[in-house]
């Protein structure tokens, strides 16, 4: 019997007002949604942004097979998780399994196999070892990200593009305001998957002497909510503390509060407006690392 136990990857919902039927349950052919929906949330969790991989890879996957097996009813504002895992690959196919559990009871189980095709011809085509390596290694529990920290000659490249991505492109903010000279002297981070793509951004300042100040906060905007600007914080925050600061400021979006709430940061502050956004000051103060006695 599938329980909780056989997956390390869970998509969350909630059933909606209009995924229920006459007879008040979730109509079952939602449970195909609700599997493909998590699908997507898997290859995010994996840090592999889909038709970017699949064009990298020179393929497509396309569905061959699709069961569900009913075990009991999700009703109305339900909190469902949707665990799904890859159970096998063959030489051109992927099975993945997966359940949909309202706390710890199952109420679907279900299969989806996908062959690796060319997308032109829709012929199978073997799958790529480095994908092969990639979905073994999540399912292993290995970590998808590799976050480096470097100066502005070795991680530039890929910096800027992301934020010319994010902040440029998507919210609009002037090129002659995104750009400083304070990127020249920065710690930078870059967040890269195991194809080597880079995600998302960050650079640590000196604010002041003991006081480390992060800004430029960049995630890919279909990779957010997959744990990238947490990683990327994270090294931000110990490339601080190596150094001996002993607390570190930022300036977030109010959109992007409460992630650093999370992370542990606390208001200062009232809110004010940088290049035309709401911000608000944060800070948190962080140990030293232990020396030697």
């Amino acid at each position: 019997m599938t329980t909780r136990r056989d997956f390390r990857f869970f998509d969350t919902l909630r059933v909606r007002w209009a995924e229920v039927d006459m007879q008040k349950i979730v109509f079952n052919g939602h449970y195909l949604m609700y599997f493909d929906t998590a699908v997507a949330g898997y290859w995010r969790a994996m840090a592999l942004p889909y038709h970017d991989t699949m064009a990298l890879l020179q393929g497509d996957l396309y569905v061959r097979k699709a069961t569900l097996e009913y075990h009991a009813s999700a009703h109305y504002e339900d909190r469902l998780d949707v665990g799904l895992r890859c159970a096998r690959i063959g030489n051109s196919s992927m099975q993945f399994t997966g359940g949909v559990f309202r706390g710890d009871e199952l109420l679907v189980s279900g299969e989806l196999v996908y062959v690796f095709a060319d997308p032109s011809t829709q012929t199978s085509q073997p799958v790529p070892a480095q994908l092969r390596a990639a979905l073994d290694a999540f399912e292993r529990g290995e970590p998808v990200l590799d976050v480096r920290t470097g100066t502005w000659d070795e991680l530039g490249r890929e910096a800027q593009a992301l934020r010319t991505a994010v902040f440029v492109d998507e919210q609009k903010i002037p090129a002659e305001v995104e750009w400083d000279a304070a990127d020249a002297n920065a710690v930078h981070a870059v967040a890269y998957n195991r194809f080597g793509m880079a995600l998302g951004t960050g650079r640590l300042l000196e604010h002041s002497p003991g006081v480390a100040k992060i800004g430029r906060m960049a995630v890919r905007h279909d990779m957010r909510g997959a744990g990238i600007g947490a990683a990327i914080l994270e090294a931000l925050v110990a490339v601080a503390r190596e150094r001996g600061d002993g607390e570190v400021l930022l300036h977030a979006q109010r959109s992007a509060e409460g992630f650093y709430r999370r992370q542990g940061f606390a208001v200062r502050g009232e809110p004010f407006d940088e290049a035309g956004i709401a911000h608000v000051a944060m800070a948190k103060l962080i140990a030293p690392p232990a020396t030697a006695g």
